[in-house]
C-alpha cells in the first residue's frame, strides 16, 4: 500500500491561538493532539505547537508525523479531534522565517519579457527586437556558465494565502510573480547541489509581489535595482495554504504554475523552465550563508507577468495561484490608505509561540 500524503499548516480557530495543524482530506488536526499517537509508536514530537518548531527537528518530526499519519489510515489511532477546514482561519504555513531568499531572472522566458518590456539603464539604448535578440543571448550564456542571482526579502512581507494585499501608493505597477517555495528543513552550508534536496524539508505557494516601477531609481539607476522599495512592502508575498513535505513531492522541476486574475489565467508554466534548478540554488545560496530551519527560497517566476500584459494590479483584483499538488491561494487587492494607515494592518495574525 503507498504512503498516505499529508501537509502541514498553521491555523487558527475563532478565539484561540494559533496552532501548528497535519491536513489530511480536508480535516485538520493539532500535531500535538498527535503526541500521544507518536509516543505509543515509540516517537516524540518536539516543539509540535508551530510549524517552525517542528523544522528545527524536521528529520525526527517527519519520521513521526508519517507513522501517526499510516496509524491514523489503519484504524490504530483511536478517536481523533479532526477539524474541517473551512471552520479554521488559514494562517501562513511558516512564520515567520528568519531568512527569505529569493532567486531574481531564474526562468528563461520570464527575464526576456521583463527586458523587453523594461527600460533598464543597459537595455534603454535597444529597440525591442534587440533587447528579444540579446536577453535570449544572455539566458544561454547563463544556463552553460552562470551563477544564481539571490536577493533577500523582508519576511515582514509575508500574509497569509488568504489575506487581502494593500497595495502601496508608491507605485502604480504593482505585479504579481507566482513562484514555487523551498522550505529549508537542517542547517546547510556548503552543501553539493547532488546532496542539496536531502536538506528540503517541503515545498509552498509564494508569490514575490513586486512593484515594477520601483525597480529602478532614477536618482541613482548606476545603482542598479532597489529590491527594498520594490519587493518588500507589506503583503508583498503572500505564502501558503501549505507546507507540503518533499517526500510527496517527487520532481520539484516538474510542476506546473497557474495564476489566475479574476478567473482568467494568465501563466501556466513549468518549472522545467528554470535556469538553476533548486538543487543549484541551495548550493548556490549555502556557500555564502548559513541556511536555517524554516528558511524559505522562492525559486523565480515564469513567464507571463503583468509586465508582459501591461496589466498591472488594481484594487478588486482577485488573484489566485496553483502549482501542481500544493494548493491554491487566494488574495484580494485594495488600495493602502495614503494618510494615518498603520501597516500592522496588513498583518492580521498573531506570532505562533512555542513551549519553553
Amino acid at each position: 500500500m503507498s504512503e498516505t500524503p499529508f501537509q502541514l499548516g498553521t491555523f487558527r480557530a475563532a478565539g484561540s491561538p494559533p496552532f501548528a495543524g497535519l491536513v489530511l482530506d480536508d480535516k485538520v488536526i493539532a500535531v500535538t493532539a498527535l503526541e500521544p499517537v507518536c509516543a505509543s509508536l515509540g516517537l516524540t514530537l518536539r516543539e509540535p505547537e508551530s510549524v517552525l518548531g517542528l523544522l528545527e527537528h524536521w528529520p525526527d518530526s517527519l519520521e513521526a508525523l508519517r507513522a501517526a499519519v499510516e496509524a491514523i489510515r489503519a484504524g490504530r489511532a483511536g478517536d481523533l479531534p479532526f477539524l474541517p477546514v473551512s471552520t479554521l482561519q488559514v494562517l501562513p504555513p511558516v512564520y515567520l522565517p528568519r531568512q527569505v531568499f529569493c532567486s531574481g531572472a531564474n526562468y528563461k522566458r520570464h527575464v526576456v519579457e521583463l527586458v523587453v518590456a523594461q527600460s533598464g539603464p543597459h537595455v534603454a539604448h535597444l529597440t525591442p527586437e534587440e533587447r528579444y535578440e540579446w536577453a535570449w543571448r544572455m539566458m544561454d550564456e547563463r544556463a552553460a556558465h552562470g551563477k544564481p542571482f539571490v536577493f533577500l526579502k523582508a519576511p515582514s512581507a509575508i500574509i497569509g494565502p488568504y489575506e487581502t494585499l494593500f497595495l502601496p501608493p508608491e507605485s502604480s505597477q504593482v505585479d504579481w510573480e507566482l513562484e514555487l517555495g523551498v522550505v529549508i528543513g537542517r542547517p546547510a552550508r556548503r552543501v553539493p547541489r547532488e546532496r542539496a534536496l536531502e536538506y528540503v524539508a517541503g515545498y509552498v505557494i509564494v508569490n514575490d509581489i513586486t512593484a515594477r516601477d520601483l525597480v529602478y531609481r532614477p536618482d541613482i539607476p548606476e545603482m542598479g535595482m532597489d529590491w527594498l522599495a520594490s519587493k518588500c512592502a507589506p503583503g508583498f508575498l503572500p505564502l501558503g495554504p501549505y507546507l507540503t513535505p518533499a517526500p510527496f513531492v517527487p520532481d520539484p522541476q516538474n510542476l506546473t504554475l497557474t495564476p489566475t486574475l479574476n478567473g482568467e489565467v494568465m501563466q501556466h508554466e513549468s518549472t522545467s523552465d528554470m535556469i538553476f534548478d533548486v538543487a543549484q540554488l541551495i548550493e548556490y545560496i549555502s556557500r555564502y550563508v548559513q541556511l536555517l530551519p524554516g528558511d524559505l527560497i522562492c525559486t523565480g517566476s515564469p513567464a507571463g507577468n503583468g509586465a508582459h500584459y501591461n496589466r498591472y494590479l488594481r484594487p478588486g483584483d482577485v488573484l489566485e495561484g496553483t502549482i501542481t499538488g500544493l494548493g491554491t491561494q487566494r488574495i484580494t487587492c485594495v488600495q493602502e490608505p495614503a494618510a494615518g494607515w498603520d501597516p500592522s494592518q496588513a498583518q492580521r495574525f498573531p506570532v505562533p509561540q512555542r513551549k519553553e
